[in-house]
């Protein structure tokens, strides 16, 4: 036996070069870095003349998000009238989720957070067709009434106990039914 066995450490070729006996304990392969090259390398310091107006571009739109969160709830309401005669399980009941998600993401930017979090939990319940066939219109009902309310009343903050109490009201029933699935 080879004094290189009695170690435990065996010479062997690797692409026809004999490595060491320090070569063969591990070999570090470091890959070319590409991407740095692709994305040109590190970001330069942030522009701050340029977060200024893009802050202002956003306050000066911030006029129109109350208009424009009425009509996301408008397209909300014509979802669920549709479902109220078409039933969840049609084309309706996926127009209905479409119009809940797009509001779960809009509710915060145009300043109202209870809209999100009600929307979140009214996609929770019609995600998916089987679950959504099974949803009781009135839990569904319950959530676009309480997010219609939310915008009338113009509750922007979470502090406010009645959005507070709509929304547990709402997320507790929510989580109750998607537990009995």
């Amino acid at each position: 036996m080879s004094e290189h066995a009695k170690c435990g450490i065996f010479s062997f070729l690797v692409m026809g070069l004999k490595m060491s006996k320090h070569q063969a304990e591990g070999i570090l392969i470091t890959p070319p870095d590409t991407l740095r090259k692709k994305v040109g390398g590190k970001l330069g310091p942030v522009n701050a003349a340029a977060i200024a107006r893009a802050e202002a571009a956003m306050e000066s739109l911030s006029e129109n998000f109350d208009a424009w969160i009425c009509d996301e709830v408008d397209k909300l309401e014509t979802a669920r009238k549709a479902v109220l005669v078409d039933g969840l399980s049609s084309d309706a009941g996926q127009d209905l989720f479409n119009a809940a998600h797009d509001l779960k993401g809009l509710g915060l930017t145009y300043g109202y957070p209870f809209v999100s979090s009600m929307a979140d939990s009214l996609c929770k319940i019609i995600l998916e067709e089987d679950v959504r066939a099974k949803a009781p219109i009135e839990l569904v009902s319950a959530h676009v009434d309480s997010i219609r309310a939310v915008v009338r009343g113009h509750i922007k903050t979470t502090n406010n106990p009645v959005g507070q109490a709509l929304l547990k009201e709402l997320s507790d029933r929510s989580a109750t039914f998607v537990a009995k699935l």
